[in-house]
């Protein structure tokens, strides 16, 4: 197994698709490592999985410089070095742009694009000096469509899928034994889209969480899920007109009112 006795780091581990992930490398015999800003769905996460004794939780802000570096350098006393990172932590405020609070931004920018730079940073370099690891960072199809009501969020996932693809084409030009994968899913029925209507079927967790585990233990470079995702908006946006295109995917698809209804999270 890909995973057995690797040591895997998971941000946002406690809940949704982080804390399926982690049960599932639990069962590959991985030695887990979850950050989570939540203290109770972390000891929740541990009763749930019975203590697992390879299951190993720091609650932090991963948007906090001085709390990521502190966890960082303890795990890799205590631990050693990561083997995969994944970059799963993030947020959606789904309103109007005009709406959004200065904050609002800024936490979206720093949750979903910043954080996953810092975070990789923290350990790329002794998976550099080892010539071995892997990691996944958790992207959106948001980041391939734009979408009205989610434009911050769009711009975090844009940015992500761009940086992360472009680390990926740095470790193969300095010819590193480091893979990476980035995952672009649909809407997820986490609760983190809650009231998003959708024509294309809204992602089921535990299914999505396996295809994104099997997308790293096979080394998958950029996954959509579905997989139609990428070929059908790219190939619109290649061979549209932009009018065409937004007749395409906001009445064909029906994406551009997906988030009309949009709640969210109610306890964050």
């Amino acid at each position: 197994m890909y995973f057995k006795e690797k040591l895997v780091l998971i941000t946002g581990g406690a809940s949704g698709i982080g804390k399926i992930m982690a049960r599932l490398l639990l069962e590959q015999q991985a030695r887990v490592i979850i950050w989570d800003i939540n203290p109770d769905n972390i000891a929740q996460t541990h009763q749930d999985f019975l203590n697992n004794p390879n299951l190993f939780s720091y609650q932090l802000d991963v948007t906090n410089a001085v709390e990521i570096a502190e966890s960082a350098n303890n795990i890799k006393q205590k631990h050693g070095c990561i083997d995969v990172l994944i970059n799963n932590a993030g947020i959606i405020v789904g309103k109007y742009f005009s709406e959004h609070l200065a904050l609002d931004i800024e936490n979206t920018m720093n949750i979903n694009t910043v954080a996953p730079m810092q975070i990789a940073r923290l350990f790329l370099n002794d998976m550099l000096k080892n010539n071995t690891g892997h990691i996944c960072n958790i992207a959106s199809s948001g980041g391939l469509v734009s979408n009205p009501k989610m434009s911050v969020y769009a711009a975090s996932k844009w940015a992500l899928i761009g940086w992360s693809d472009s680390l990926r084409l740095e470790m193969k030009q300095q010819k590193k034994n480091i893979k990476i994968t980035t995952i672009m899913p649909y809407y997820i029925h986490t609760g983190m889209f809650e009231g998003v209507q959708s024509k294309i079927p809204i992602l089921e967790p535990e299914p999505t969480a396996r295809t994104i585990i099997k997308a790293i233990a096979s080394g998958k470079k950029l996954v959509t899920i579905p997989g139609y995702i990428y070929r059908v908006t790219r190939l619109g946006q290649a061979l549209m007109s932009v009018n065409v295109f937004d007749w395409f995917a906001g009445r064909v698809l029906g994406i551009y009112t997906t988030m009309e209804h949009f709640v969210g999270r109610k306890n964050k």
